[in-house]
């Protein structure tokens, strides 16, 4: 289960001065990769190709939702908070598993029967609920609320929301009829590849870093850097949001 962080057990061993430095060159990153703040769109070749093709396209379609996972920031920055204390295989395996479901759901359902959202208004939930997952694991509810929120059934909703983010994007590029389930269950499985292509690289690198004598004294470091970039792509979708 998610281990939470407290003060006394987990500093901050950079110091306030280079942890402020850390966070002006994330926040300088950003600023120089909008495409950040875009996870969900898919690229104009991929819209071009999307719009000009008619009846089932299993493979092409299977590869565009795995291209979609491995590159969405936001996907791969929740994922990450999602497990970030999660050891036993099992736990790992339920809560990924209830994002996959959630994620799934409202992809397929939205674009089948065309709800249409506020793209904006949808990301910066997405933003957000990078924001959630990093206050979590520093404890944030604990100490300011008293309780602990269910972890699973967060998960599970915030998988929807990232799937109707999704969907929101692929209504835009008026997906042919002829076909649409497949390719849309061909994408949605894709996506799940690429979701577990992610979460490897995730877990490999997680299991390097947890076997070194710094873990837990960064670990307070860098969920206040993942929620500084969640808030940061709910804010770029916010000032979409009121100026659109």
């Amino acid at each position: 289960m998610t281990q939470l962080l407290s003060g006394s057990r987990v500093g901050l061993p950079c110091g306030k001065g280079r942890l402020a430095l850390l966070l002006a060159l994330t926040s300088l990153t950003l600023i120089l990769t909008p495409d950040f703040a875009l996870a969900h769109n898919v690229t104009e070749g991929d819209k071009g190709y999307i719009q000009e093709i008619s009846g089932p396209n299993l493979i092409p379609f299977l590869y565009l939702g795995a291209k979609h996972m491995v590159t969405g920031y936001d996907h791969i920055l929740f994922l990450a908070g999602v497990i970030f204390f999660l050891y036993r295989r099992r736990d790992i395996g339920i809560y990924v598993s209830l994002f996959a479901i959630g994620h799934s759901t409202t992809m397929l359902l939205g674009v089948m029967f065309d709800w249409k959202v506020n793209a904006y208004f949808i990301d910066m939930i997405i933003g957000l609920s990078v924001v959630y997952k990093a206050l979590d694991n520093l404890g944030a509810f604990q100490r300011w609320f008293g309780f602990q929120p269910d972890t699973r059934a967060a998960t599970l909703i915030f998988g929807f929301f990232h799937g109707l983010g999704l969907a929101t994007k692929l209504l835009d590029y008026n997906i042919a009829p002829n076909g649409l389930l497949a390719n849309l269950l061909a994408f949605n499985v894709g996506v799940e590849i690429g979701q577990l292509l992610a979460l490897s690289a995730i877990l490999i690198a997680m299991g390097y870093w947890r076997r070194t004598a710094g873990f837990w004294r960064h670990a307070y470091t860098a969920n206040v850097v993942m929620m500084s970039l969640g808030f940061m792509l709910a804010g770029y979708q916010l000032a979409g949001l009121l100026l659109a």
